[in-house]
């Protein structure tokens, strides 16, 4: 399966996005790739509020059976998220279960006047009712393989397809 070049996608997005972004806008980007992502496009879009990083893992509501597998990082909200127009940055759209997570520890920081997902690719396969409102591609991944955003060492982003156990 020939996979989409990332940082075209990433260019996709910040040419959508740039009508949506204004002094309210903020941003977050969910670790690892969603964090890679909103790097990106905070930096593309010009966005003066500084970039929100959030790691979701201890909201999961698998977080009893499955634990920590990573190494956790820290939320770091360095905005007022009451009243922002946040953009939600994560790298791939699966079940929809991390983004509920997500907004789950978001309202823990306050609450923001609107919040829009913006995903570089989306495979299908949602369990919650949760779509994103900025998409840069959207794909059919095989069963038993999950699509990934990695960062080579040069910062250059791009897509791979891993077994699904793959860590």
């Amino acid at each position: 399966m020939a996979l989409p070049d990332a940082e075209t996608l990433c260019r996709k997005l910040a040419e959508e996005l740039k009508p949506a972004v204004g002094a309210k806008t903020a941003m977050i980007g969910l670790y690892t790739g969603g964090a890679w992502l909103a790097e990106r496009l905070h930096a593309l879009l010009g966005i003066r509020t500084p970039l929100g990083l959030m790691d979701i893992a201890f909201y999961r509501d698998d977080y009893a059976a499955r634990g920590l597998k990573h190494d956790p990082k820290r939320t770091k909200i360095p905005f007022e998220v009451n009243g922002s127009e946040l953009l939600l940055v994560d790298d791939v759209l699966y079940t929809g279960r991390t983004v509920r997570a997500a907004m789950n520890e978001l309202f823990d920081y306050g609450r923001p006047a609107s919040i829009s997902l913006v995903v570089l690719a989306d495979r299908g396969g949602r369990q919650l009712p949760i779509c994103a409102q900025h998409c840069g591609a959207s794909l059919q991944v095989p069963a038993g393989r999950r699509l990934r955003l990695k960062r080579a060492e040069d910062g250059r982003l791009f897509l791979v397809l891993e077994p699904e156990d793959a860590a």
